[in-house]
């Protein structure tokens, strides 16, 4: 049995005090709370980088973690730079392209197509709404094209704007991840001295940390980016900007349930109401058998091993993270999960004499 310790007066003050100033601390860095814990999540990513290229600068630590921190910047920024600029371009020539088609006629010759006559005479007939006529329609499609342009230009023109946000908080999270890679074997050693578990515990717990911060943001990130891919590809064959719809596919792919769907089901239904039945059912099939089992089978195999996480859990944590943090909750979701599992199953080792004896009586 481990011996049991007392605390004195002195000691209950001083915890007392040092968990008030470690809320304050945190009152603090609470507004950069996310550039730091990305900054501790991508540390783990590119860590096998950053430790090549310590082993070639074994004496050189702050170049070998500003190269890392250089490496990381091109990876990400430039790329986005590129992706962004291209779906503002492609969203806009695509909205002048819907509303080109709604003003030369295109809604009024849907209209003429045999499948969409019987539904807008059933809907007319059993729907308790006002009659809808083609003219309307094609009056409020063409306000919503011309509202989704200027939307889109409202948007870049707000994230244009909010770029110095932007780059402060990346550049936060760069400065916080130079420390993180430069100074991580003190950072473990300190964290361990203070923490007080045992080795072995210290060490399930860290090793979990790390899984699962690399498992949430390959489950969700590369399975959106593999989705983004595999739906723009087949939006690109059957005539859509690629890129543009390809990138809506995979922010798509982040809303639970529903996923890409959001996307894909509305062309099928233009493609098959305009006359193009071929290519609506390959859309249908691609989108169900690729980018479907892109979903049910690479996010789970990515997300598994984390403190026994089945697929309910996984899902539930996904579900809450992004409810309660924003799309960041992708990430917090199966960590917070993950760390609360393997502190109960340290719970029950710990108490296990205890609690066999509870199921005993």
């Amino acid at each position: 049995m481990p011996k049991k310790i007392l605390l004195t007066s002195s000691q209950w003050l001083l915890i007392i005090a040092l968990l008030v100033c470690a809320y304050a601390c945190f009152t603090l860095i609470e507004p950069y709370i996310n550039s730091i814990v990305m900054a501790f999540i991508i540390s783990l990513l590119i860590f096998p980088i950053h430790d090549y290229l310590d082993n070639k600068m074994p004496n050189m630590r702050n170049t070998s973690a500003l190269l890392s921190c250089i490496i990381l910047t091109f990876i990400i920024v430039i790329p986005l730079l590129f992706v962004f600029t291209a779906i503002i371009q492609q969203g806009s020539s695509f909205s002048q392209s819907v509303y080109h088609w709604v003003t030369e006629g295109g809604v009024q010759e849907l209209f003429t197509q045999p499948y969409v006559v019987k539904v807008l005479a059933l809907a007319n007939t059993y729907l308790p709404f006002n009659a809808l006529e083609p003219s309307e329609i094609a009056q409020k499609v063409a306000e919503l094209a011309t509202s989704f342009g200027s939307n889109l230009v409202g948007i870049s023109a707000s994230v244009v704007g909010s770029a110095t946000s932007f780059l402060v908080n990346f550049g936060l999270m760069l400065f916080v991840l130079f420390f993180l890679l430069r100074d991580h074997e003190t950072i473990i050693t300190a964290i361990r001295h203070i923490v007080p578990l045992s080795r072995s515990q210290e060490d399930r717990l860290l090793v979990e940390i790390e899984q699962v911060s690399k498992s949430a943001v390959m489950g969700s990130f590369l399975t959106a980016i593999a989705q983004g891919v595999a739906g723009g590809l087949a939006m690109w064959l059957v005539g859509f900007p690629g890129l543009f719809w390809g990138t809506m596919m995979g922010f798509a792919s982040f809303v639970p349930v529903v996923g890409t769907a959001l996307i894909w089901i509305p062309t099928c239904l233009y493609l098959l109401l305009t006359g193009d039945t071929g290519w609506a059912i390959f859309l249908l099939i691609w989108s169900v058998a690729v980018v479907g089992s892109i979903d049910n089978i690479l996010r789970p195999l990515l997300m598994q091993g984390g403190a026994g996480m089945n697929t309910l859990m996984i899902f539930f944590s996904l579900l809450g993270g992004l409810h309660v943090f924003g799309l960041i909750g992708l990430i917090y979701g199966p960590l917070i999960f993950a760390i609360t599992m393997v502190l109960f199953n340290m719970y029950e080792e710990e108490f296990n004499d205890f609690l066999d004896k509870q199921d005993n009586n």
